[in-house]
C-alpha cells in the first residue's frame, strides 16, 4: 500500500506535464505556419490594366479566325477548382517522381484546339504542365543540376471551365 501513493503521485505529474506539454507544442505549431506573400502577386488594378493590354490582340486573333464558341466568343480565361488542382499537384509529384524528376512548378500554356470536325476547333484553351528538375544520380558528390524545365513525358492538365460568358474580361 506504501508503494501505490507514489505510483499515483507521479501518474499526476506525468499527466499534467503531458498536458502543458501538448498545448505548449500546438501554440508553436499554429504561429509557425506564417503566411507568406508569393512572389509576383499583383493588385486588382493591375490585373485590370493587363486583361485591357490584351484587348487588341484578342480581338485581332479573334475576328482573323471568325470563330465563336457556341456561347459566345473565344475563351478569355480559364477555371479549376481548387480541389482539381490540388489533385493535380499530387498526381503531378507523383508521376514527376516515377519520371525521375523532383516537381518544383507549374507552367501555364495557352493553347488552340485543332482543326478537327466539333465545335471547339480554333477556340483557346489554357494547360498546365508540371515543371521540375532531373534527380542526379546519388553516388555522385558534385553533380550537375538540370535547369529547371517542363517535364515532357507528364500529363498536363486541360479541360478548365471558361468564363461566363468565354468572352469576359477580368473581373468575372
Amino acid at each position: 500500500m506504501k508503494k501505490l501513493g507514489p505510483l499515483v503521485l507521479g501518474l499526476i505529474i506525468g499527466a499534467a506535464a503531458m498536458y502543458f506539454y501538448c498545448q505548449n507544442g500546438e501554440a508553436e505549431m499554429t504561429t509557425a505556419q506564417e503566411l507568406v506573400k508569393p512572389k509576383g502577386v499583383i493588385s486588382p488594378k493591375e490585373a485590370k490594366a493587363l486583361d485591357q493590354a490584351y484587348n487588341l490582340k484578342h480581338n485581332i486573333i479573334n475576328d482573323s479566325l471568325f470563330k465563336k464558341s457556341p456561347d459566345g466568343g473565344d475563351n478569355r480565361s480559364s477555371w479549376w477548382s481548387l480541389e482539381d488542382i490540388q489533385n493535380y499537384i499530387d498526381y503531378a509529384d507523383n508521376q514527376a517522381g516515377e519520371l525521375g524528376y523532383t516537381l518544383d512548378g507549374l507552367r501555364v500554356y495557352l493553347g488552340s484546339y485543332p482543326a478537327k470536325p466539333g465545335e471547339m476547333a480554333g477556340l483557346t484553351t489554357m494547360f498546365i504542365v508540371p515543371t521540375g528538375k532531373k534527380n542526379a544520380s546519388q553516388g555522385a558528390i558534385f553533380a550537375l543540376q538540370d535547369p529547371s524545365g517542363d517535364i515532357t513525358d507528364a500529363d498536363p492538365l486541360n479541360m478548365a471551365q471558361q468564363g461566363k460568358p468565354p468572352g469576359s474580361n477580368y473581373p468575372q
